[in-house]
């Protein structure tokens, strides 16, 4: 660890500190104080969180919260602290883990229920196996709008509150500099910290970290004839809905390992993530993952295969193995289910019926035939109605006749359907802005040299992403060639 840290900082009477994680006790965690970085400065300060959070404007932009928001003073209230997992990566049981390179403060009480603040890149902990604890300005950028990204796309995510940096040397695949993402959620537990517990056999911690999410954010569960059971079904349920959510926008994250799965069916740990540029089922988003395991198409089946990791984890505190296997079942229904309905939404069908699946998987096909854009193919085919939008939408294919047949297809479903309605479903279903990778790498660069401005531009508009933004349209255009020697790592 680095230089100690100075007396505890006053914060604002808005930021109380509730601290329920840890009261579990200290075999869930390490109490340790965050690492200081030197001269520390803003990147970027996420100010539609922070009014969501009641935080005082003038204090948020204050010398006092740059310190506490690098780790280098502790808040008044706050116990800091790294939690213990363990979990699969890449399909291998890797034993244990835990925050590496993450340091919870606390909770905040925060208008909508309790708010976990972790210090993402604050310093080594008891878990960083051999690592420095540190995150690089980089990755912290792309987490930081990554995440923001995604809310504003509607889907369940960690969000993240602001960016701080440092000169401070940090040695990556090159040498590069720290910096420090504060990131916020209900609750940053994962797969991985069942697992933990389970297979060491301290089933007594197991029952008491299980007891803790149902009654803090499964209470329904606690009424039932099997809570742990109706735990693993409920978690299933909500993973089952995220995977539809990032299939149907085209994100990819990377790294789908167990401890990096979110109990709450919330996206979480930002790295070599990546939503697709032109539409590829098999596209791999990590050079880390050459086997291709989390690839873009094989998402779901691994939600599966780590729910059912959790299901075992879990199991010594049901009666049978059957319960399990019963729970996870919801999945196989709920999923297919998620993503037609996300489906139907963005090709405009307020109403289901049973030629609709067809036309999903035949729109995938025709997409993935031509690789064509898939951000751009959905945002023009909210005009497919008027000849100008037919032609934009046809203009992004190379078989014509391919698209003729699908068109005439589409345009038999959507005939019945008020064009008014279609319209506002797709507009609100379809978005303009994602984060390309080319688009964070634009802003990294900047921000490598100093300039900041290109984040705060991306992060305005992706809280927005179905919006116009006149002036920003080069936002949404297609990636240049160089994007696609971009090459994101779990390093990153």
């Amino acid at each position: 660890m680095n230089s100690v840290i100075t007396e505890p900082l006053s914060t604002p009477s808005s930021l109380k500190w509730v601290n329920s994680f840890a009261r579990l006790g200290p075999d869930f965690y390490t109490e340790l104080q965050p690492s200081p970085l030197p001269s520390p400065y803003w990147v970027s300060r996420n100010s539609v969180l922070a009014r969501e959070l009641g935080l005082d404007p003038n204090w948020f932009e204050s010398p006092a919260a740059l310190e506490l928001f690098t780790g280098n003073r502790v808040a008044i209230g706050s116990q800091p602290l790294a939690s213990v997992y363990s979990g699969h990566q890449f399909g291998q049981w890797a034993g244990q883990l835990g925050d590496g390179r993450a340091i919870l403060l606390g909770e905040m009480d925060a208008a909508n229920g309790p708010l976990e603040i972790q210090l993402k890149g604050a310093g080594a902990t008891p878990y960083s196996r051999m690592g420095d604890g540190r995150a690089v300005l980089r990755s912290s950028i792309r987490e930081y709008l990554c995440s923001e990204a995604m809310h504003g796309l509607g889907i369940p995510t960690t969000r993240a509150l602001c960016v701080t940096g440092s000169d401070a040397k940090v040695r990556r695949e090159e040498i590069e500099t720290a910096a420090v993402v504060t990131r916020t959620s209900p609750s940053f537990i994962r797969f991985g910290h069942f697992e933990h517990f389970s297979y060491s056999d301290q089933h007594e911690q197991l029952k008491t970290l299980a007891d803790y999410v149902i009654d803090r954010f499964y209470p329904a569960c606690r009424d039932t004839a099997q809570p742990y059971a109706s735990l693993l079904q409920a978690v299933s349920e909500r993973t089952a809905h995220l995977m539809a959510a990032w299939q149907a926008v085209g994100f990819c994250h990377g790294v789908m390992n167990t401890d990096n799965m979110s109990i709450l069916g919330l996206t979480v740990d930002y790295g070599p993530f990546q939503f697709l540029d032109a539409f590829d089922p098999g596209h791999i988003c990590n050079h880390s993952d050459p086997q291709g395991r989390y690839a873009y198409n094989k998402q779901p089946n691994i939600a599966y295969w780590n729910l059912f990791c959790l299901g075992q984890a879990l199991l010594p505190l049901m009666d049978t193995q059957d319960q399990a296997l019963a729970a996870l079942e919801s999945y196989k229904t709920v999923f297919p289910q998620a993503l037609e309905g996300r489906m139907r939404a963005k090709l405009g069908l307020p109403d289901a019926r049973p030629e609709d699946k067809a036309l999903i998987e035949n729109t995938f096909k025709l997409l993935a035939a031509d690789k064509v854009d898939y951000s751009i193919f959905w945002r023009r085919l909210n005009h497919f109605n008027s000849p100008q939008g037919l032609e934009a939408v046809r203009d992004l294919f190379l078989d014509r006749p391919a698209f003729d047949a699908w068109s005439l297809q589409y345009s038999e479903r959507i005939t019945p359907v008020d064009i008014g309605l279609k319209t506002d479903l797709m507009l609100k279903n379809n978005p303009k802005y994602v984060l390309r990778n080319h688009l964070g790498e634009q802003a990294i660069r900047a921000a490598k040299l100093n300039d900041f401005s290109e984040v705060d531009t991306l992060l305005a508009v992706l809280q927005a992403p179905f919006d116009e933004h006149p002036g920003r349209d080069g936002l949404a255009g297609f990636p240049p060639d160089w994007a696609a020697s971009i090459e994101i790592s779990c390093s990153s």
